[in-house]
C-alpha cells in the first residue's frame, strides 16, 4: 500500500535495521497466563532474516499470550496501513500520526497541513483508537525542524480531542517542551508517553498531569536506569507496556528484530523490578490498556 507521500516516510523505516547485529528473531518466552496487549509497534516494517506477515506476527503473539497490539503510524502511508490491519485483523487496533521527525519534511514540501488533514480523516474510523505517534524530538531533528514539529504536535493533539481518542506522544530530548505543550494547550483525556524516556522527575510530572507510561524494551538494558527508577514511581494504574517492534529489543536479545511475542520478557523484568507477582501486574496492565484504547473486539 503505498501513497504519494511516501517520500516523506523516511524516519521509522530508517530506523528498522539501526545497530542490528542478529536478524535473527530469537526463540520465544514463557507464554504469559494472564493476557496483556502491546499497546505499541510498527508491523509494517518487515524485519528480521525471514520477516513475518502480520498473520504470523499475531499468532506468534497469542501463543506467548498477548491478547491484541496497538499498530502505530509516523506518516499518511502508514497511517493508512495500520487502518487497514485493524481491519483485518480483530487482535489490531490502529493509531494513525505524523511522526514529529517527518513532519517537517511535509512542512518543506508544503504538505503539513494535507497530511495532517488525511490523518483527521482516518481517525474517525472506529477501529482508530488513537493519535499517535506525534510529539517532539530535538535529538534527531534541529531547531530549524522544531516549529513544523510543534504545529504538527498541536494539530494532533487536537485531532485526538476532536474524535475522543487516545494520544500517544513520542518524545525524544525534549521532555519539558512536551510537558509544557500539553499543559498550555490540554492533553487528551488519555494521554500516552509511548516508549517513555525520562527521568524519576519527568515520570512524576507526568504521571501526576494524568498520563499513562508505556515501558519498552529498554528498561531492561543497562544503561537505562533513569527508565527503572520511572517505573518504580510510576503509580500501578498509569502502566503500560509497548515491544515498539521491531526496534527495542528487551535484553538478552538487543540487537536482534523485535516483535510483540517478545512482551513476555519486558514484562516478568517489570514484575521483579517492581516486586509484585507477575500475574497481578500482568491483570493491571491489561486493565490499563484497556481503559486508554477500549476494547479490542
Amino acid at each position: 500500500m503505498k501513497d504519494e507521500a511516501a517520500d516523506a516516510s523516511v524516519y521509522v523505516r530508517e530506523r528498522s535495521r539501526d545497530g542490528r547485529k542478529d536478524l535473527r528473531y530469537p526463540a520465544a518466552p514463557e507464554p504469559l497466563a494472564v493476557p496483556v496487549y502491546d499497546n505499541h509497534c510498527h508491523l509494517e516494517i518487515e524485519d528480521g532474516e525471514e520477516p513475518l506477515s502480520l498473520g504470523e506476527q499475531l499468532d506468534r503473539a497469542s501463543a506467548a499470550g498477548i491478547a491484541g497490539v496497538v499498530q502505530s503510524s509516523g506518516d499518511i502511508d502508514s497511517s493508512r496501513w495500520a487502518v487497514h490491519a485493524a481491519e483485518s485483523d480483530p487482535r489490531v487496533l490502529a493509531a494513525v500520526a505524523i511522526h514529529p521527525n517527518d513532519a517537517p519534511t511535509y512542512a518543506e514540501q508544503g504538505r503539513l497541513d494535507e497530511a495532517i488533514a488525511v490523518i483527521d480523516a482516518l481517525a474517525a474510523h472506529p477501529r482508530v483508537r488513537a493519535v499517535g505517534e506525534t510529539g517532539l524530538d530535538f535529538f534527531r531533528t534541529g531547531a530549524e525542524g522544531r516549529p513544523a514539529q510543534l504545529a504538527s504536535f498541536e494539530a494532533h493533539i487536537a485531532i485526538a480531542k476532536r474524535h475522543d481518542i487516545a494520544l500517544q506522544i513520542h518524545d525524544r530530548d525534549a521532555h519539558r517542551e512536551v510537558l509544557d505543550t500539553l499543559h498550555r494547550v490540554g492533553a487528551p483525556e488519555r494521554t500516552v508517553f509511548h516508549c517513555f524516556s525520562g527521568d524519576e522527575a519527568v515520570a512524576r510530572e507526568a504521571s501526576e498531569a494524568g498520563c499513562w507510561l508505556s515501558f519498552a524494551g529498554n528498561v531492561t538494558f543497562k544503561n537505562a536506569q533513569n527508565l527503572r527508577d520511572a517505573l518504580r514511581v510510576t503509580p500501578r494504574e498509569r502502566i503500560l507496556v509497548e515491544t515498539d517492534a521491531p526496534f527495542l529489543t528487551p535484553t538478552p536479545h538487543r540487537g536482534r528484530p523485535n516483535a510483540p511475542y517478545l512482551v513476555p520478557v519486558t514484562v516478568r523484568f517489570m514484575a521483579a523490578e517492581l516486586d509484585i507477582e507477575l500475574d497481578e501486574l500482568c491483570a493491571q496492565l491489561a486493565a490499563n490498556t484497556v481503559a486508554v484504547y477500549g476494547e479490542w473486539s
